[in-house]
């Protein structure tokens, strides 16, 4: 099987290029960082890649609100390109900034609205913080997303201050009725965070921490999954390495994060 081609963008402030594309490689992904100026200069580009990934960062400083201003920058210069690569059957993961950019193209939810225009929005935490926590999650087992197959939970890093997930009320129940909320904050033992801090970091409605389109290729997601790749990222992994010892069982090299990029690779399998 040949490798995927994984596209990271990068440029003006994103800072987690580099963990995005060692992730994918990780999982067996061909990934290459490509700043968003060349891809402008060379659109065509897209059409050589499988997968494409907005990561996490601050891209032009959030000076005009998370990731509005890299989302208008692709609007201006590249929507019918990216509308072009997204009809194709390929993988889109957008990860902390790279949700927000998401959400602000209108990648996802993508309920009825057309490319460019936004149907949700990822807003200030309720705590007007900053937050910077490891959290739990549940996966929606209903949810088409490719990225989630067979994950019921994840406990992976947050790092933002504009996570909150807000869209209107006839938008929330669509997402509901056609199975796009993909992952949940929840408490340690899996029941719902009810919007309780810090369980739920940000004040998400509905505890939303990921949203996916209703193919389920295209995916945001607040938390950062390429943080929690490895076991001894865990901020429990001391606790759980002498719970291992105790009980004579092996102590895993990869943990939770892990699965999100191998799954992308799985699907071109």
């Amino acid at each position: 099987m040949s490798k995927p081609r994984t596209l990271v963008l990068t440029g003006y402030g994103i800072n987690c290029d580099e963990e995005t594309r060692f992730a994918f490689e990780l999982a067996g992904a061909d990934a290459v960082i490509v700043h968003i100026n060349d891809i402008i200069e060379d659109p065509s580009m897209l059409d050589r890649y499988q997968i494409l990934s907005f990561p996490g960062g601050f891209s032009y400083g959030d000076d005009t609100g998370s990731g509005k201003a890299l989302a208008n920058r692709i609007k201006n210069n590249l929507l019918d390109e990216l509308q072009r690569f997204i009809h194709r059957d390929t993988l889109v993961l957008g990860i902390c900034n790279g949700f927000q950019v998401m959400v602000n193209l209108g990648i996802v939810p993508a309920l009825r609205s057309s490319l460019g225009e936004a149907e949700a929005a990822l807003i200030h935490n309720t705590s007007f913080r900053y937050g910077c926590r490891w959290v739990d999650l549940k996966i929606e087992s209903a949810s088409p997303s490719v990225f989630t197959m067979d994950i019921e939970t994840l406990h992976i890093p947050v790092a933002h201050g504009e996570g909150n997930f807000y869209a209107p009320e006839h938008v929330l129940r669509e997402l509901e009725a056609s199975n796009r909320v993909t992952m949940r904050y929840c408490n340690p033992d899996g029941t719902a965070a009810a919007g309780e801090f810090p369980f739920n970091p940000n004040g998400s409605l509905d505890d939303i921490a990921a949203v996916c389109d209703n193919t389920g290729r295209l995916m945001g997601m607040m938390p950062h999954p390429e943080r929690g790749m490895f076991f001894s990222q865990r901020d429990d992994w001391t606790h759980l390495r002498e719970t291992n010892r105790r009980k004579g069982t092996s102590t895993p090299e990869f943990s939770d994060g892990f699965a999100i990029f191998t799954n992308a690779i799985f699907y071109f399998s």
